[in-house]
């Protein structure tokens, strides 16, 4: 297996070391009722159906105003009516997307820390390349890369946009977080080897799947690091906290809980094992891609969900009745907070023309119909999108022309807020405004009445 070097270069050898002495304890398992999904079709992408241009091997594309490259496999045997898993694995600090995508010493059994073969080409793989071979995502550059990469994929390939993974160790540790908290909204589940909150956390307030994985002797970053990136996701998911079994030090296995009373389809996973800091850990001691429990603990956490959106818990409006989410179909999107629909100024077919709050009337510009590629059209062939494909805060909401980007896409959800699969932000009246010609834009998912909606 490839030797990783950590965060902190002057622990480099401390911290690729694993015990290797003492026999191997029970091992935890994960828990057969982790999770339950609805039977929402999966949303097919742009690139369903069509002859890709995409092939496996190195990529490059611009982002952020910087030449960005990433490694892309897909599947030996690819269908382009098929929608796929898509797994991102990200590098650790000074390491390479050649790392993650070869496998190193231990080649195709540790490449995409062992889940490419787990998968047996019935997924696609990315991994990205970070500036200075980390992850710092200086003002976001990071995520916004990998939304540049989900946008350029999905339009050319057939993917499943329910499924979408992230996994990493060390800083590509801290980088899964990072979408965890920040693309909530776009990725199903994350997996987090032996991470800390290295590269930000933009949001970080909704539910996503969770798995951490962390040594307890780890030097680089303490196990403490990890525990605190999982309890945020304890408190998300609305999981009963706990303080989980960890192995006791010299007992050379690992322990896997599973939190309970977690809100249905976002389980939280740890799994503490007797080690350092490595991503490839074996019960009974040492440190081998070949033989680590991780890949199979992560592919069973990652593969347990359905090509299905998750069932969130039922919540309640402030008049106390329960919300659902807004049916498909063609209809007025009626704010919760104001009593107004979502409507197009002046009702212009122009693009760029603004997403406002009106009195509802049952005209063309109040008429939305949801699409199974997550879209929300209006007069036939616009679409609600997020005016240059921003992922800020504040972002304003116009129509577009359709195209089957990220940034046009919609999750409509259980508790009436409507999240943008591009930048994991909820469809927000501004500054909480009521009156008529209020403004849209998209904001950190707050369950604020300005952020409910409901077919009307």
């Amino acid at each position: 297996m490839t030797r990783r070097r950590p965060l902190l270069g002057s622990l480099a050898t401390a911290a690729l070391v694993v015990a290797t002495v003492g026999v191997a304890g029970m091992t935890g398992g994960l828990s057969a009722n982790a999770s339950t999904a609805n039977v929402t079709a999966a949303a097919a992408t742009a690139g369903c159906g069509k002859a890709p241009t995409l092939t496996s091997g190195s990529r490059s594309i611009q982002s952020s105003g910087q030449n960005r490259s990433f490694i892309l496999r897909i599947p030996d045997n690819y269908d382009r009516n098929h929608p796929y898993r898509l797994i991102f694995g990200f590098h650790w600090n000074g390491g390479t997307a050649n790392d993650v995508d070869g496998g190193g010493s231990d080649g195709a059994a540790w490449s995409y820390y062992g889940l490419r073969q787990q998968a047996n080409n019935s997924t696609i793989f990315v991994a990205p390349q970070g500036n200075g071979n980390g992850w710092a995502n200086p003002g976001g550059q990071d995520v916004t890369f990998v939304d540049n990469m989900i946008s350029l994929i999905e339009a050319d390939l057939c993917v499943d946009t329910t499924q979408l993974f992230a996994l990493g160790f060390s800083y590509g540790g801290g980088m899964s977080y990072s979408l965890a908290c920040s693309r909530a909204g776009v990725f199903r589940a994350v997996a987090v080897y032996s991470g800390g909150q290295l590269s930000g956390c933009g949001g970080g307030t909704q539910p996503i799947a969770y798995m951490g994985i962390h040594g307890i002797g780890d030097p680089v970053l303490n196990i403490s690091a990890g525990r605190s990136l999982r309890d945020t996701f304890v408190r998300n998911n609305g999981c009963t906290p706990q303080s989980p079994p960890e192995p006791r030090a010299g007992s050379l296995t690992h322990i896997t809980t599973t939190y309970s009373g977690c809100r249905a389809g976002y389980p939280v996973v740890w799994a503490a094992f007797d080690g350092g800091h490595t991503p490839g850990p074996v019960d009974g001691g040492g440190d081998s891609g070949a033989r680590t429990w991780t890949k199979g603990e992560v592919w069973r956490f990652f593969t347990q969900f359905g090509s299905t959106d998750p069932t969130p818990s039922p919540t309640v409006s402030p008049t106390g009745a329960p919300t659902t989410p807004p049916p498909s179909g063609t209809s007025a999107l009626r704010n919760t907070a104001s009593g107004r629909c979502l409507d197009v100024n002046g009702a212009s077919q122009a693009n760029g023309t603004a997403a406002i709050i009106w009195d509802c009337h049952g005209q063309s510009n109040q008429s939305w119909t949801s699409t199974a590629a997550q879209e929300l059209r209006v007069f036939g062939g616009k679409c609600l999108d997020v005016n240059g494909a921003a992922t800020a805060n504040g972002s304003s909401v116009i129509i577009w022309d359709c195209n089957g980007q990220s940034n046009q896409r919609w999750r409509l959800n259980a508790d009436g807020s409507i999240t943008g699969v591009g930048s994991g932000r909820c469809l927000d009246v501004v500054g909480n405004g009521t009156a008529n010609g209020t403004r849209i834009q998209i904001w950190d998912c707050n369950g604020g009445a300005n952020q409910r909606w409901s077919r009307s």
